[in-house]
């Protein structure tokens, strides 16, 4: 019902309705980002890792720092997972959230902030003192009517932050579009590279780096870094997250200290084990690029072959990607199944269809033999656990650690991959 009304009421009444709410939400629990250093990360990919690992080195050098993440929420050294199915909350739940985090001792808050919440206004209000920058790719197109519309919406983070005396931003130098990130007057810009940019003299540039199945060394500044993060992808997520901490005069000495025991977000290339002889992942990927990424990086556990299950996500969003990402399957996996993502309100079978479009491009490809279509979740599930052998790998990707599955008519069920491929691992006589 709030769907179909939303259809009839102007953009700029939304807007402001938007706005109103994020005021009143700051007035009743008191500002409380005022009373805060508050850190907003903002991207297309990695902003959920980031968020984790700056918020695991600052609670772990003595500085205690609550998150709000897609995936999870955190206040010092206490973590709960966010089944709200929102990057970012409303805004009385998110300003509640942050007095909470002050309330409860946090010297800072880490704040991923997603285009949809800016557009919803959800970021007003909200006293950030750092603006960070992952990297950007195309995305929710439909939302944000075009690619530029969409860039412009994360910009305006650092248009905010632009307007403190002491405004700090982070920036991915090697991401073409970061020239328009960097335009906006911040007083404390930190740059991270592989590339050795020279976009900016404050910079971090990670070299050597070493990526195994159990994890990821790299150097900065002739330093051996080590991190139980892995993947080539995950490497600038690192350098990120320790250019930001570095932007708040945590030593490099420091971070190689505690960085070992920084552990990655829920669902984020998670390794679940229950005694089978081939390697299972779950991960979130649920767009072209990260399918791509996680794909490439689990060649690292040098599988006998790659099996990877995932769908797409709908309700009229992003249909350009399902068959790229069918593409980007049949290029690097030697089983594919496709199956259910958040189907909203439209058929998943006919999500499955345009998937499979973008697979059966490839000649190899053949339908019941090496491509599976299963429109249950669970039953594809099982599917890929029956076709592993040993020594083979298995990706789930597209549901990482999200706790929702969206169906028809706005109704969600609970939906844990992780949980259920444990279940479901148990059930095979192993």
């Amino acid at each position: 019902m709030k769907d179909f009304i939303k259809k009839f009421i102007p953009d700029f009444l939304l807007s402001w309705y938007h706005f109103g709410m994020a005021f009143l939400g700051a007035i009743f629990y008191g500002f409380p980002s005022k009373k805060m250093i508050v850190i907003g990360v903002t991207g297309t990919k990695g902003k959920t890792t980031t968020c984790n690992i700056i918020a695991q080195i600052l609670n772990l050098t003595g500085l205690k720092t609550g998150m709000a993440t897609t995936v999870n929420f955190r206040i010092g050294a206490k973590e709960w997972l966010n089944t709200t199915k929102q990057t970012m909350l409303g805004r009385f739940q998110l300003q509640k959230l942050l007095n909470q985090m002050f309330r409860e001792g946090c010297k800072y808050a880490v704040v991923e902030t997603s285009s949809e919440g800016i557009l919803q206004n959800r970021h007003r209000f909200i006293d950030y003192d750092v603006a960070v920058f992952t990297n950007l790719s195309p995305e929710h197109i439909e939302r944000h009517g075009s690619f530029e519309n969409y860039r412009a919406a994360k910009m305006k983070l650092f248009e905010k932050v632009s307007r403190k005396k002491e405004g700090t931003g982070i920036y991915n130098l090697d991401d073409e579009n970061v020239d328009y990130f960097l335009k906006y007057p911040i007083k404390n810009k930190f740059g991270f590279t592989k590339k050795d940019s020279e976009k900016l003299k404050n910079k971090i540039q990670i070299k050597n780096i070493e990526l195994s199945a159990a994890k990821t060394k790299f150097q900065i500044d002739n330093i051996d870094f080590e991190s139980k993060i892995i993947g080539e992808f995950n490497v600038y997520n690192l350098a990120c997250a320790i250019s930001t901490v570095l932007s708040q005069g945590i030593t490099l000495e420091k971070i190689k200290e505690v960085l070992p025991k920084v552990n990655p977000a829920p669902g984020r290339l998670e390794i679940i084990d229950e005694g089978q002889n081939f390697t299972v992942i779950v991960d979130y990927s649920y767009e072209p690029t990260s399918l791509e990424s996680a794909l490439k990086t689990v060649k690292i556990f040098n599988p006998k072959r790659i099996i990877v299950v995932f769908g797409s996500a709908a309700g009229g969003r992003d249909k350009w990607r399902r068959p790229v990402m069918g593409e980007i399957a049949a290029k690097y996996a030697d089983l594919i199944v496709v199956t259910t993502d958040d189907p909203y309100d439209e058929n998943p079978a006919a999500i499955i269809e345009d998937i499979l479009k973008g697979i059966l491009k490839n000649k190899q490809r053949v339908l019941g033999e090496n491509v599976f279509s299963v429109v249950d979740r669970r039953e594809a599930i099982k599917k890929a656990l029956t076709l592993a052998q040993q020594n083979d790998l298995i990706l789930f990707a597209g549901k990482g650690g999200e706790v929702w599955m969206n169906i028809a008519g706005g109704k969600k069920i609970p939906w844990n991959e992780t949980e259920i491929v444990e279940e479901e691992i148990k059930k095979l006589n192993l």
